[in-house]
């Protein structure tokens, strides 16, 4: 059907320039042009829906292609193949190259001028879309369809919303459709993931909507990627491009792919049979490979033998590993020159210039990296046990140096040798719910008082504060420096006996 009579049918219908756009393919301001034309004309829709498509086209000052005769059909038969290969874009392989091919195969052919013309209108009309060049192996398009699919959990019958993943590239159009369970950046990432992975290499540069998966602040100039997604095409070395804010058109040819397989893919899925994910999508994956085995509208050749041989050589080769996302989280290097990944509680060692910087710790689930301005400085093995230190000792500084020998069998040796009081009373500290390094530091202050006044008063300050059931640095430097280590405990105690008074019940008052 003539794109003039679809867009003045939905035009008379009252559907929006943008509604007829997405609908049609066709850019708004063609349709704008059309429109205009309509209303200068003056004439009633009725009369133009009677007309044939080649009166439409002729009324409307679009011309036609001449009536064929075997010139033209000689012609026409030699455009699907030179069209096959023009869409490889390989150099010196030009209309003028294809030309001098047909005429020397059909002297009394075309002219070189009118050979050029009547592609340009055979493709035209050939192309459902408003065409576009695409460079084999230059882009993949990627989107969601706005339509969703279904499944029913066995478990509780409920039935469960699945988003569909859609990418398609952009010289050979094949076409790679996926349901996940979210829009999030990790099914988003996963769609993008296993479309490389089945079309068996990689593109120079991914086109993609303004989502929040893959787009963090939109710009005509210089949009702000999702990091974890920026991370993900560097990964695979593409090109992010995100399209324009509000120009579909920049990704026209997935928004294309979307439509088809509402009618390809959509109506083969029997949605209340299926009952799981993988379900869900082995049936998507069946009618895709239907999909993209058929002969494309007004060619002989289907968009898998187009790939196959236009554009699966042009692609780049898949890395050795698959992408892993990795989270990032900015903190400050401690004066210990240790930064903390609070989901495991767990330090890790940064090299010591760098106390009191701002960095981004980059982790996933086996690696920790430690980024500063975009410099990897500092990269450890994860290590998920709580309030442990992961160290490497060319990473502190040489008087920070001696912090790495510290463990509680080192104090609780130091403390033996100076009394039980002061074994007992280092052991409780280090069995505290607190920080493991705090511990050391509070054992390492108490011990210190050897020097300073020596094992006898230390190992007395110790007794005093293990009866007074304070475990503290704080309470032993209080003891020492007010001497209460030399006071006997006994007079102590005396001194904090409640005395007799008829105003106070005493403990017996209780029993009764």
């Amino acid at each position: 059907m003539s794109k003039v009579r679809s867009i003045l049918r939905l035009y008379t219908q009252g559907v929006g320039k943008k509604q007829i756009s997405a609908r049609t393919g066709v850019a708004r301001n063609t349709i704008k042009h059309y429109i205009r034309l309509y209303i200068a004309k003056d004439k009633p829709f009725d009369e133009l829906e009677k007309m044939k498509d080649s009166e439409l086209d002729v009324f409307f000052n679009l011309k036609p292609l001449p009536e064929p005769d075997q010139r033209m059909e000689n012609l026409l038969a030699s455009f699907p193949e030179m069209d096959k290969a023009l869409r490889a874009k390989k150099r010196g392989f030009t209309r003028e190259y294809y030309w001098k091919s047909y005429i020397a195969k059909y002297p009394d052919g075309y002219r070189l001028t009118q050979f050029k013309e009547l592609y340009r209108k055979w493709s035209k009309r050939v192309n459902s879309i408003l065409h576009v060049d695409h460079k084999a192996g230059d882009k993949m398009y990627v989107d969601f369809a706005g339509k969703k699919l279904s499944y029913v959990d066995t478990e509780t019958g409920e039935i469960l919303q699945a988003e569909i993943f859609v990418s398609i590239l952009g010289a050979s159009q094949l076409t790679y459709v996926e349901a996940v369970t979210s829009q999030q950046t990790e099914d988003f990432i996963l769609g993008c993931e296993n479309s490389l992975y089945y079309y068996g290499g990689v593109p120079c540069g991914i086109v993609t909507d303004n989502l929040k998966a893959a787009v963090i602040k939109s710009s005509k100039y210089e949009p702000i990627l999702n990091e974890v997604f920026a991370d993900f095409a560097n990964h695979y070395n593409m090109t992010a491009l995100p399209a324009g804010p509000y120009k579909p058109t920049h990704k026209a040819l997935v928004e294309g792919a979307v439509k088809l397989i509402y009618g390809s893919i959509y109506t083969q899925i029997k949605e209340d049979e299926v009952y799981s994910l993988r379900e869900l999508n082995e049936a998507i994956w069946n009618a895709m490979e239907e999909h993209n085995k058929r002969a494309m509208k007004g060619r002989p050749y289907s968009r898998k033998q187009l790939f196959d041989e236009v554009e699966h050589s042009t692609l780049q080769p898949l890395p050795v590993k698959r992408y892993e996302a990795k989270r990032r989280k900015p903190v400050t290097v401690q004066r210990n020159n240790h930064v903390c990944l609070h989901e495991d509680k767990h330090y890790y060692s940064v090299p010591f210039r760098y106390i009191g910087r701002k960095v981004v710790v980059q982790y996933n689930q086996v690696e920790v990296e430690i980024i500063y301005k975009y410099e990897c400085i500092a990269r450890h093995v994860r290590n998920r046990r709580p309030y442990g230190y992961t160290t490497v000792q060319d990473h502190l500084a040489s008087n920070h140096r001696f912090l790495t020998d510290w463990t509680p069998e080192y104090f609780l040796t130091k403390a033996k040798e100076i009394g039980t009081s002061t074994f007992a009373y280092i052991a409780a500290i280090l069995e505290k719910p607190q920080h493991v390094e705090q511990s050391f530091r509070s054992c390492q202050g108490i011990l210190s008082y050897t020097s300073r006044a020596g094992k006898d008063r230390l190992e007395k300050a110790c007794e005093r504060a293990i009866y007074y059931n304070d475990y503290s640095y704080r309470t032993i430097r209080t003891i020492l420096e007010e001497n209460h280590d030399l006071l006997p405990l006994e007079d102590e105690f005396d001194q904090l006996l409640m005395p007799e008074h008829d105003n106070i019940r005493g403990g017996n008052y209780y029993n009764n």
